[in-house]
């Protein structure tokens, strides 16, 4: 029993978090090269209106999204005995690279190191805070790292929309067994 298993770790506002990565998405798959500023705008004004306590849940929200998109690819891996470390975090790290305007290099270890203790059934939120509180610098690179988890699960099913599909069906089926 691990002190870093997810069953210990706050989920955060997992909504705010898939509706900000489902955003990203829409932009992409619209073929924009760049955000929307009004998007941008409505964003930031969501961002400003959470307050840090809200912010705070937004990026808990972000690594319970991580973890459970690594978890979704980790079983789909398996299924197909494969290492889902082997085949998804690489990847990961090459795109992460690819970002350098978003995403500096020194974020780059700490975006895979989420990603494996997700994939390895840790809590991304507690592996993560073990080494100090997140800095600014961390904060786009979290949620660039949700992005590429929720588009790579989106090209594997070929449904653009599977991954945000996928975690509102999860939300829903807490909600009504909350009720």
């Amino acid at each position: 029993m691990s002190l870093f298993e997810p069953r210990h770790a706050p989920a955060g506002d997992v909504g705010a978090a898939l509706m900000l990565i489902d955003s990203r998405l829409r932009t992409v798959h619209a073929g924009k090269s760049g955000t929307d500023p009004e998007q941008e705008q409505l964003i930031q004004q969501l961002l400003s209106s959470l307050g840090p306590e809200g912010i705070d849940d937004v990026r808990d929200g972000t690594c319970t999204l991580i973890y459970l998109y690594m978890k979704w690819l980790r079983e789909a891996h398996e299924a197909h005995e494969k290492d889902v470390v082997e085949y998804v975090v690489p990847t990961l790290v090459t795109s992460l690279k690819m970002l350098p305007k978003s995403v500096p290099p020194e974020a780059v270890p700490t975006m895979a190191g989420l990603a494996i203790a997700a994939a390895t059934g840790l809590s991304p939120t507690l592996w993560r805070k073990q080494y100090g509180d997140w800095t600014e610098a961390e904060l786009t690179p979290l949620e660039a790292t949700a992005f590429l988890l929720a588009e790579h699960i989106n090209r594997m099913t070929g449904d653009q929309n599977f991954a945000t599909c996928m975690i509102t069906e999860a939300l829903t089926q807490v909600e009504s067994g909350a009720e």
